[in-house]
C-alpha cells in the first residue's frame, strides 16, 4: 500500500475558535492506483492535498506514505519526502518564467544535488516522454496552456516519485487540452504510476479508475469507475 490515512482530522484556529476542515478521514491507495477526489469549493479538497503532500500536518490521526508515518516527521524529513516521494502538478503550472522548459523540468534534480549535465540529460528524456522534445528551449510564455502542463508533468515525474498529486490539473485549460492531459495521465497510469487527482469536474474525475467524494470535510469512497464511463 502506497498511501493510508487513518482517522485523519484537520482543524484550523481562527482566534479562539477551531474551524474543522477535515473530519475523521480514512483513505487508502495501492501502488498503481488512479483515484480522483471530487468536491465543490470549500469542501476540504485542498486541505487533503496539503496533508498528503507534506505541506501541512494533521491535527489528529496518522498518514502513511510508502509505509512511513508522516505525522512524526520533522520539517527537514518532510522536505526530503516532498522531493523524492511526491510529484506535484498544479492548476497554474507553477513554472519559472525565466527558465526554459528543460531547465524547469530539471529543477527538482538541482535540489537533489545532481550534476548539471546529468540533470539536463534526464530532463530532455522526460520532455520527450511527454511529447515536448521539440520545445526544450522554449520559455513558458512561448508555450500553450497544454504544453505548460505537460512541462509541469515532466517536472513532477523527474525524480520518479511514489505518487503524483494533481490539483485541478485541467482547471486552466481549454477542453481539447484538458483531454490531452487526461490521455497523458492514462498513459502514465498504464505504466504503473500512482495518481491522486483533485477536481471539481465530474467529467474529468471519470478518467480515473476510482472516485472519492468530499463535502464539508467528510470523505466517502473511493468507488470504482465503470470502464464505459472512462471512455
Amino acid at each position: 500500500m502506497i498511501l493510508r490515512l487513518e482517522d485523519v482530522s484537520k482543524r484550523y484556529k481562527q482566534g479562539a475558535l477551531e474551524v474543522p476542515a477535515l473530519s475523521h478521514v480514512n483513505f487508502e491507495m495501492n501502488e498503481g492506483d488512479y483515484t480522483a477526489v471530487m468536491g465543490p469549493s470549500g469542501s476540504g479538497k485542498s486541505t487533503l492535498m496539503n496533508l498528503i503532500g507534506c505541506l501541512d500536518q494533521a491535527t489528529d490521526g496518522e498518514i502513511y506514505l510508502d509505509g512511513r508515518p508522516l505525522c512524526r516527521c520533522s520539517d527537514d524529513e518532510l522536505a526530503e519526502i516532498r522531493l523524492n516521494k511526491i510529484g506535484f502538478i498544479f492548476q497554474s503550472f507553477q513554472l519559472l518564467p525565466y527558465e526554459n522548459a528543460v531547465e524547469n523540468v530539471a529543477l527538482p534534480l538541482t535540489y537533489a544535488g545532481i550534476p548539471r549535465g546529468e540533470r539536463l540529460r534526464r530532463a530532455k528524456a522526460m520532455l520527450d516522454r511527454v511529447g515536448l522534445s521539440d520545445r526544450a528551449g522554449f520559455y513558458p510564455n512561448q508555450l500553450s496552456g497544454g504544453q505548460k502542463q505537460r512541462v509541469a508533468i515532466a517536472r513532477a515525474m523527474i525524480n520518479h516519485p511514489k505518487i503524483l498529486l494533481a490539483d485541478e490539473p485541467t482547471g486552466a485549460l481549454d477542453s481539447a487540452s484538458g483531454v490531452q492531459i487526461m490521455d497523458l495521465f492514462r498513459e502514465l497510469n498504464e505504466e504503473a504510476v500512482t495518481i491522486l487527482m483533485i477536481t471539481h469536474d465530474a467529467a474529468i474525475a471519470r478518467h480515473a479508475g476510482k472516485i472519492a467524494t468530499i463535502r464539508d470535510g467528510i470523505l466517502t469512497g473511493p468507488d470504482p469507475v465503470e470502464t464505459e464511463a472512462r471512455l
